[in-house]
């Protein structure tokens, strides 16, 4: 068993990580592999940020009005021409495929994960 690297606390607290809701999803056929770009509301104090995303296990339908997880400063990254605006959480399984971190929907957005 592979046992994590430890860092100090201050270093995870320095990735801001919040909620958000998917307002939109788009093909993104320029990607190297199959992926999604997203675009996502993190509330007034954030706003709506884009992101590319391979979680194409996850239709367009399942997407759109889902809460998820982002980590959105970790500066922007440029992704086949597109810009990239923060991390979209999950878990990636053996098989490379993301499941997307589970929000309760009664979570508001732009909410600090802890």
């Amino acid at each position: 068993m592979e046992h994590p690297t430890v860092i100090d606390h201050s270093h995870f607290e320095a990735v801001e990580m919040r909620v958000g809701c998917v307002l939109a999803v788009r093909a993104f056929p320029e990607a190297r592999k199959p992926a999604w770009q997203i675009q996502v509301d993190f509330g007034p104090a954030f706003g709506q940020k884009w992101t590319s995303a391979q979680v194409t296990n996850y239709s367009e339908d399942e997407l759109v009005g889902r809460r998820v997880v982002g980590a959105i400063n970790l500066g922007t990254r440029r992704i086949a021409g597109f810009e990239s605006e923060f991390l979209l959480l999950g878990a990636v399984q053996p098989d490379g495929s993301v499941i997307l971190l589970d929000v309760d929907p009664s979570a508001e957005l732009g909410s600090l994960i802890a």
